[in-house]
């Protein structure tokens, strides 16, 4: 452990007490009682028989681990259909519930029961099908926030195809490298959407895309979604998708059954600049973890309506934005607007009744930045449940979302997953176990985590080390592959990436730097590769940034080096941006107090916003690019690309202010 991460440690990161749930809510959650840790831990694997009861089989499964580690096949003899679960077994029961409420960027609203979700679905397959799109296929799906992205996912689901969704805002050369990535056969884009309250031509992306992608696609299909906004040509191999589906209008596609093993979609998880690395997720195990922990984690029942304000073109989308929440049965808001203005979470909440959201800390941090004060208008009384997901929530931050989108005795679960685990592994049951704010808590029944020091041996509680997962889990990646190397779980490349062989059996390596205490709580540090170095020591870029949160009045903080190694730190503080007089002087010390006097930044750069993808994410690379002075990388990922020129302003402005 280096000096900064051992005093921010003793500096008692770790607040709060543990918080029980509220007896009301702990009589009526899906999971309320305690011994089901222990019955995990007594018939394990067995035990995730009872997430695969989540789920109609076609032929149920007998099996529940299989493979060879480090490649475990859960499930391997079940046959099932992702959209059957996902829509039809809602419909033969409730047809008129309501399954999906849109809201566009411009106020427009769309809604879909159950049976009309599934008449889109069908609508859409049959035209896949008509394309040439059979089982084992990939369809690249190229689309903003809009109803026919989850429609057409559940579609290729229907026909057996592998879906392969692309976030709407990268590049035309990262939609380039995921089509031959993935050896797409069809394409499915739109004209344009609206981002900031202006018309964006996607198709022309599409089309750049397309030229310079190796793959021969059968066809394009061109979602309309602006109308007289943006007018469009199509070519000779492009299908417009309103016609494509009205022509199938009323047809039914029998469900392709698919191996539990069989992949549902691929997802690639690079930047926009390299080659990206796809992640493959399995029908069965992938689609079983989503909706028992749809339901026991985040408690969604189908009488809620439910709000995850994540893209669908990120993991979260995917397992908490579609397949987890309709496996349920429950209704789902999709706001396509939302990572344009986050700030509209209390608004969205009042007007359609949420009762449980799901969201990253970067979005509560920009409500915690506007102040309690813009929320007074709204009532968020409906809410029962809110959730965390993505980068750590500081005890502060956790507070205010539960007393100010919550009711101060709101359950708050903080969630810990990625994209390769493909669902929740660490988390309170918010009807059994006590939150710890800032901690995401234990490990799920039926998860089993170790933090581990570099030699792969165990540390003592309050030690941090690498978290490391000892045994699989149903949502486990099934394999990745990077352009034409497809390679699986048990192949060489991906136990040099992922699995580690150990005396004790196969480990999992999360990436991530963790401490857990007496309780088995875990708190996510940070990546191990985020680490700074001044003066010979190193630290956490985590326990820097925490350090310098924890300063009244600062909201967000992202920390960087220059070219000549010296500490840049970028501040966010709360309503206007503007620093009080002893900001300057309180961060430092905070972090001198609470890290090293070596991790002092050199430079405080006060904005009032850093860069984010719309997954809510802080793109550091930019910030050190500005840091360093040198030419910015790739901006087309970001929901906010105008604050990279303010920050590089607000940069030369602070270095030429004399001291």
């Amino acid at each position: 452990m280096d000096e900064g991460e051992r005093s921010y440690l003793d500096a008692g990161a770790q607040r709060d007490d543990a918080i029980d749930p509220r007896t009301s809510f702990r009589e009526s959650a899906a999971v309320s009682d305690p011994t089901v840790y222990e019955r995990f831990t007594e018939t394990w694997p067995d035990a995730w028989r009872r997430a695969a009861a989540c789920l109609e089989w076609d032929r149920d499964p007998q099996t529940v681990l299989g493979g060879e580690p480090p490649a475990y096949e859960w499930f391997p003899d079940g046959r099932l259909n992702a959209a059957v679960n996902c829509v039809d077994r809602h419909v033969e029961t409730r047809p008129n519930q309501l399954a999906v409420r849109w809201v566009g960027r411009r106020g427009e609203q769309r809604s879909y029961t159950y049976a009309d979700l599934s008449r889109a679905v069908n609508a859409a397959a049959a035209g896949l099908r008509e394309l040439g799109v059979d089982a084992g296929d990939v369809v690249t799906l190229y689309l903003p926030m809009i109803p026919e992205l989850p429609v057409a996912m559940l579609a290729c689901a229907r026909l057996g195809a592998v879906h392969n969704v692309v976030f709407a805002g990268l590049s035309a050369e990262a939609l380039a490298a995921r089509l031959d990535a993935a050896d797409s056969t069809v394409l499915i884009t739109c004209d344009g959407y609206y981002r900031r309250g202006d018309a964006f031509n996607q198709k022309s992306r599409a089309d750049t895309a397309r030229v310079r992608s190796e793959v021969d696609l059968a066809a394009t299909v061109v979602v309309d979604r602006l109308g007289d906004a943006l007018e469009v040509s199509l070519g000779p191999d492009e299908v417009d998708y309103g016609a494509l589906c009205a022509s199938h209008e009323g047809t039914t596609v029998d469900p392709v059954t698919r191996r539990a093993t069989d992949r549902l979609f691929v997802m690639y998880t690079s930047g926009t600049t390299g080659q990206p690395t796809g992640v493959e997720h399995t029908t069965g195990g992938y689609l079983s973890h989503v909706a028992w922990t749809t339901r026991t984690v985040l408690d969604v029942r189908p009488t809620d309506t439910y709000f995850c304000a994540a893209d669908i073109g990120w993991v979260t989308g995917h397992s908490y934005g579609v397949y987890g929440p309709l496996a349920v049965g429950t209704t789902v808001l999709m706001d396509e607007g939302f990572s344009d203005t986050p700030d509209r979470i209390a608004e969205r909440i009042d007007r359609h009744d949420v009762t449980v959201f799901y969201t990253s800390p970067t979005t509560i941090r920009s409500l915690v930045k506007r102040g309690a004060a813009a929320l007074e208008e709204y009532d968020c009384s409906s809410i029962r449940l809110l959730g965390t997901v993505g980068e750590s929530i500081t005890p502060e931050t956790w507070h205010w979302y539960r007393d100010h989108v919550g009711d101060g005795e709101t359950p708050v679960v903080d969630t810990w997953w990625q994209t390769e685990t493909g669902a929740i592994l660490l988390a309170t049951l918010p009807g059994v176990t006590p939150m710890k704010p800032g901690a995401v808590g234990p490990p799920l029944p039926g998860i089993d985590a170790l933090v581990v020091d570099e030699d792969g041996d165990p540390v003592d509680p309050g030690e941090p080390g690498v978290l490391t997962l000892t045994a699989p889990w149903p949502g486990m990646c099934r394999g990745r592959h990077a352009g034409d190397d497809r390679t699986r779980t048990g192949d060489d490349r991906t136990r040099e990436t992922d699995w580690v062989e150990t005396d004790d059996g196969w480990r999992y390596r999360t990436g991530d730097r963790a401490v857990v205490d007496e309780d088995g709580y875990v708190r996510i540090l940070g990546r191990v590769d985020d680490v700074l170095k001044a003066s010979g020591t190193r630290f956490s870029v985590g326990t820097l940034e925490a350090a310098i949160v924890g300063v009244d009045g600062v909201v967000e903080a992202a920390a960087v080096t220059d070219d000549r190694g010296a500490i840049v730190a970028y501040v966010v503080t709360r309503s206007d941006g503007r620093p009080r007089a002893d900001h300057r002087e309180a961060i430092a010390a905070a972090v001198e107090t609470d890290v090293v006097a070596a991790a002092v930044p050199d430079q405080i750069v006060f904005t009032t916003d850093l860069p984010k993808t719309r997954s809510g994410k802080v793109m550091r690379r930019l910030l050190a690019d500005v840091a360093r002075d040198e030419a910015l990388g790739d901006v087309s990922a970001l929901r906010n690309p105008e604050i990279v020129g303010e920050i590089a302003s607000a940069v030369r402005e602070d270095a030429s202010t004399p001291e």
